[in-house]
């Protein structure tokens, strides 16, 4: 686990903004609904029961400790809302990659069928009827694509995702996650079984530019450990980027993200930047519509 030395000023940030989270302030809920209007992060807020979303979803990665290294993901996600409380998403993913002077990897390029997940979130406290909203999301996928490398895998993951958010002032929402996502990866052409961890925190406050029209920006960070148990540290970084959500109609909308590594350390040693473990830029933009 991490030490105060070790955690960057970005971990008393995010303390802080769960403060304005969770304190009592007199700004009543508002008509902003904060499911999908951040980027890398979630809200509370879930849906109403009976409602159906289609969402397509494209992510970019790109910069590591390589000569070249740019990766795309296309998700598609079909998400429900059977009961009060109680959202589920299900999806499947396509990757493309573009990959040269990686240590230990032949340079490589193409697209190939990345993946499905299933997505479980649980609302345990309405942000409309409590001081704040508060929701359980766990996730699993099964993936046959490694996203650092483009090798083969057969692999497993999980995630479990604590999210807080409320609106602190008119118009302008402040949310906080907290997440532990595992996995397991063999490795098809050698057999050979890696088990790793991401643990963090990120924060995000979005304000009401105009109707329909939300700006602000995310700040995450994360700890990546090998193995599942959080005992060996592998390397840390912290992101930081602008996000902006659109209501294009009534029934669809349009959220873009972008993230850039900050600060970083990894465990190999090396620059400020943790390019080992995690990438220097993230991009996510996602369309959605209600049906």
């Amino acid at each position: 686990m991490w030490t105060y030395r070790e955690m960057p000023a970005s971990g008393g940030a995010i303390i802080l903004a769960l403060v304005l989270v969770l304190a009592p302030v007199n700004a009543p809920a508002g008509d902003i609904d904060t499911e999908h209007i951040f980027g890398f992060m979630i809200g509370s807020d879930i849906g109403h029961v009976g409602e159906r979303e289609f969402q397509a979803a494209v992510s970019g990665r790109f910069g590591r400790t390589s000569r070249r290294f740019r990766t795309g993901e296309q998700e598609f996600e079909l998400e429900l809302v059977p009961l009060p409380d109680l959202r589920i998403e299900l999806g499947s993913s396509v990757s493309a990659y573009d990959l040269a002077g990686m240590p230990g990897v032949t340079d490589r390029r193409g697209v190939a069928w990345q993946g499905a997940s299933i997505d479980i979130r649980y609302r345990l406290l309405d942000r409309e009827l409590a001081p704040f909203g508060m929701t359980l999301a766990f996730g699993s996928d099964v993936s046959r694509l490694d996203v650092a490398s483009a090798r083969r895998v057969n692999g497993v993951g999980a995630g479990l995702r604590l999210a807080f958010d409320r609106e602190i002032f008119a118009g302008v929402i402040a949310a906080v996650n907290l997440f532990y996502q595992p996995e397991w990866i063999r490795f098809s052409a050698t057999g050979r079984i890696e088990r790793e961890a991401v643990v963090g925190a990120s924060l995000g406050v979005m304000a009401e530019a105009s109707a329909g029209v939300l700006i602000g920006g995310e700040a995450r960070y994360m700890r990546r450990y090998d193995g599942i148990g959080l005992n060996e540290l592998a390397g840390q970084a912290l992101y930081v980027g602008p996000t902006v959500y659109v209501q294009l109609t009534k029934t669809t909308r349009l959220t873009a993200s972008w993230s850039t590594q900050l600060w970083g350390q990894s465990e190999a040693g090396g620059s400020a930047l943790d390019l080992v473990n995690f990438d220097r830029h993230q991009l996510r933009l996602v369309y959605g519509v209600n049906f």
